[in-house]
C-alpha cells in the first residue's frame, strides 16, 4: 500500500452529543483498532443524502471492521436544533453513530470546507484519506480492504460488533411524510417517505384507506402489496386518459425513478429512470426508461408535460407521457441562483413545484428562494411576428425568474416586500385560487404566502413541524407536517400572522484570503489501483465563478486543469467562490480489456473575506490529502 501522511486524527466533540449509541459518548480511543469513516453531513444537503446511500453496502459488508460516524455539521439555523438532528437521523435511516456538532467544532478541527466530506482514519488513529462530494464509495472500499490487510498483519485491527445501537421503533400511520395530493374521488394520497410507501387517506386526512407498497426499501413493480419504493416524495396527477382514469406519477427519490400508480387497479409501474443515479456525461434526453435520473423530488404538470424537480443535479427535467421521453429543460447542473433563459439558469436543490396557467413555481430550497418558469416573451413575440427561425422553438422556450431570495447563504424569516423578504429552506409550494402561492417554509416551521400582484410576502401560519408540502381542499389548505408525522388542515386566514423579523447567515465561517492573486488547487489523487482516464481527452474539469460576479477580476470559467490562478478584484471585500470539479479514473491493469471507470465530482460554495493577512492559496480536497499543507484537510 502506498505510503500516506501520518497525521493524528483530532478528537470528536459536539455540543449536541451522540445519537444511535444507546446514550453513550464515544471517543477515538474507544474506536482504536477499527477503521473509522467520518461522514460530515447536514440533512438539507441532497449530496449528503446520496453519500448516505452510497455507504450502505460498504457499511454492511465491513461491519466487523469499519465504524462510520456521521458528524452532523449544520448549514441552516434549524439544523442546529438537536431534535431536528434526531428527526433527520431517523428520517434517512442512518444506522451508525451520529455526533451532533451544532457549533461546527469537529468540522473546524478537520478543516472541512464542503458538505459532504468523508475522512478515513486507520486503526491506529491516523488520517489516511479525505474525499469531498459523491462517487467515492468504490475508492473507500478499496482503501478499507488495504487497511484491513495491513493492520491484520500488524496485529492492530480489532474485529467485532460496532457501537451502533438501534433506536426503538415508533408506531403510527405516517412517518416523515413528504408530499400530498387529492385524488379525483376526494381521498388524499401521501408519500410516506421513511416507510417507503404511499398511503391513501379518507378526506378527513386521518383514516387509512390503504397502503401502497410493501414498506421495504427497493425498486419493484407490482400490485399495492408487493411494489417497493425508496423514500418517495413528489406526487402528481396526469391528465385523464381516454377511459377517464387518471394515473398518479410518483417521484421515487432514492430510486432515481418515476413510478406510475393506478388508483383504480392499485398497480405500480416504473415509467422513467433506470434505478441508477445520473452523472456528468450521461444522456440528458431520450426514452424515459433508458435515461438515468438524480433524486427527483417533486412533480407538476405544466405546458403539456410533467416537470420534474431534479434536486440531485440542480435542474428541472420534463417527462412527455405521450412520447415516453425525458429531457433536461432548465438548469446547468451548477448550484446557485442565476436567472435567465432556462438552459442557462442555476438552481440549488429545487424541491417543490406548483403550476398555474402561465407559471411553474419552484421552491428552490438551498437558496431559500421562490422562483418560477414562464414562457420566454421574446421568443413568443418573435413567433407572433412571423419570425420563421423562432416559430418552431417558441413552444419550448422558457425563462427562469426569482420572486424571493438572493443566494446560497442568506435566509431567515422576514415578511414584507419580496426584494427583502426571507425564507429558510422551503420544500413546497402550492398555487392558491387568488393567483398567489403558499410556500411550505420548512425550516421556519411556517406556511408563508407570496402575492405576485403586490410583491409582498406574509406569514399564514406558524408552529408547523417541518412542513414539506400542501394541497388545497375546498376552502382549506392541508399541510404535510413532516416532523409531526401528520396532515394538518388549516383555514386560509384573511389576515396574515405577524411574526418578528429575523435574518440569518450560515454559521460556516468565511475563509480569509489575501487581496489580488489567489491560487486555487483542487487536490485529487486517483484511488489505489486506478489512474486518470485520458483515453478520450482530459479526464478532469474545473469550473469557477463567483457571487457577486465582480469578485473575480480573472480566472472565472471552465478548463481541464484542477489548479488555477485567480485574481480578486479591487474594492470587493467578500463574496462566494463557486467551484465545480470533476475527475474520471479507471482501473489501471493492462490485462483488463474493459476497465471499470468512476467519476468523482463535487461543487463547493466557499464564502471568502478579503483581508491583508489572508491566505494566497485555497486548497480544496476532492480525493486524497493536501501534501502542501501537511494537514489532514484543507
Amino acid at each position: 500500500m502506498a505510503s500516506r501522511a501520518r497525521v493524528r486524527a483530532p478528537e470528536l466533540s459536539g455540543a449536541g452529543g451522540w445519537l444511535n449509541t444507546g446514550g453513550s459518548d464515544l471517543s477515538l480511543a474507544d474506536l482504536r483498532g477499527r477503521i473509522v469513516i467520518l461522514d460530515f453531513w447536514t440533512f438539507c444537503c441532497v449530496n449528503c443524502l446520496h453519500v448516505l446511500d452510497e455507504l450502505r453496502e460498504l457499511e454492511e459488508k465491513h461491519r466487523d471492521t469499519v465504524v462510520i460516524v456521521g458528524v452532523h455539521s449544520p448549514k441552516f439555523v434549524h439544523e442546529a436544533e438537536h431534535q431536528a438532528v434526531v428527526d433527520a437521523t431517523e428520517r434517512y435511516e442512518v444506522r451508525h453513530p451520529v455526533l451532533d456538532d451544532p457549533d461546527l467544532a469537529t468540522w473546524k478541527q478537520y478543516a472541512v470546507r464542503a458538505w459532504p466530506t468523508l475522512v478515513v482514519i486507520d486503526p491506529e488513529g491516523y488520517v489516511v484519506a479525505q474525499h469531498a462530494g459523491e462517487g467515492h464509495a468504490h475508492a473507500i472500499e478499496r482503501l478499507v480492504e488495504e487497511l484491513e490487510a495491513t493492520h491484520e498483519a500488524k496485529g492492530t485491527l480489532r474485529r467485532g460488533a460496532g457501537p451502533y445501537v438501534e433506536p426503538e421503533p415508533v408506531p403510527g400511520d405516517l412517518r416523515f411524510p413528504g408530499k400530498v395530493i387529492q385524488l379525483p374521488g376526494g381521498n388524499l394520497l401521501v408519500s410516506d417517505s421513511t416507510r417507503h410507501a404511499l398511503v391513501e387517506l379518507a378526506p378527513d386526512g386521518e383514516t387509512v384507506v390503504r397502503r401502497i407498497g410493501s414498506g421495504e426499501r427497493g425498486l419493484a413493480d407490482g400490485d399495492a402489496r408487493t411494489a417497493r419504493f425508496n423514500e418517495p416524495q413528489g406526487l402528481a396527477l396526469l391528465p385523464a386518459g381516454p377511459d377517464g382514469g387518471q394515473r398518479v406519477v410518483v417521484a421515487d427519490t432514492v430510486n432515481h425513478a418515476l413510478r406510475s400508480f393506478d388508483p383504480a387497479t392499485g398497480t405500480v409501474e416504473t415509467i422513467a429512470g433506470t434505478g441508477r443515479q445520473w452523472w456528468q456525461g450521461a444522456p440528458t434526453s431520450g426514452p424515459a426508461r433508458e435515461v438515468d435520473l438524480s433524486s427527483p423530488w417533486d412533480l407538476a404538470y405544466f405546458a403539456d408535460r410533467l416537470w420534474i424537480a431534479m434536486a440531485g443535479v440542480h435542474q428541472l427535467w420534463t417527462y412527455d407521457p405521450v412520447a415516453g421521453t425525458v429531457r433536461a429543460a432548465a438548469g446547468t447542473t451548477n448550484e446557485g441562483l442565476v436567472d435567465g433563459p432556462a438552459e442557462q439558469a442555476w438552481f440549488a436543490q429545487p424541491s417543490g413545484l406548483a403550476a398555474t396557467a402561465d407559471r411553474l413555481w419552484i421552491a428552490d430550497s438551498e437558496t431559500s428562494a421562490l422562483r418560477y418558469v414562464e414562457r420566454d416573451p421574446r421568443e413568443a413575440d418573435g413567433a407572433e411576428a412571423g419570425d420563421a427561425s423562432k416559430t418552431a422553438d417558441a413552444a419550448d422556450a422558457f425563462v427562469v425568474r426569482t420572486a424571493v431570495g438572493t443566494g446560497l447563504f442568506d435566509f431567515g424569516h422576514r415578511d414584507g416586500p419580496a426584494e427583502q423578504a426571507l425564507f429558510q429552506h422551503p420544500l413546497g409550494v402550492t398555487a392558491l385560487r387568488d393567483g398567489s402561492v403558499a410556500v411550505s417554509d420548512t425550516y421556519n416551521q411556517a406556511l408563508r404566502r407570496y402575492d405576485p400582484a403586490t410583491g409582498e410576502v406574509s406569514t399564514l401560519a406558524t408552529d408547523l413541524r417541518e412542513p414539506s408540502g400542501a394541497v388545497l381542499v375546498g376552502d382549506d389548505i392541508v399541510v404535510v407536517e413532516s416532523a409531526r408525522h401528520q396532515l394538518t388542515r388549516l383555514k386560509l386566514p384573511e389576515e396574515a400572522v405577524r411574526v418578528e423579523s429575523v435574518a440569518h447567515r450560515t454559521q460556516r465561517a468565511a475563509t480569509e484570503v489575501a487581496p489580488g492573486a489567489l491560487r486555487l488547487d483542487v487536490v485529487f489523487q486517483a484511488p489505489s489501483g486506478q489512474k486518470l482516464d485520458t483515453r478520450y481527452g482530459p479526464s478532469t474539469r474545473l469550473l469557477v465563478s463567483s457571487t457577486p460576479p465582480e469578485l473575480l477580476a480573472d480566472g472565472a470559467g471552465a478548463g481541464p486543469d484542477l489548479s488555477r490562478e485567480l485574481r480578486l478584484a479591487d474594492g470587493v471585500s467578500e463574496g462566494v467562490l463557486h467551484v465545480s470539479a470533476m475527475a474520471a479514473s479507471c482501473d489501471d491493469a493492462p490485462d483488463i480489456a474493459y476497465p471499470a471507470c468512476h467519476v468523482h465530482q463535487q461543487d463547493w460554495g466557499v464564502p471568502i473575506r478579503v483581508t491583508p493577512t489572508g491566505a494566497n492559496r485555497l486548497p480544496l480536497v476532492l480525493a486524497g490529502l493536501d501534501a502542501e499543507s501537511g494537514t489532514e484537510a484543507e
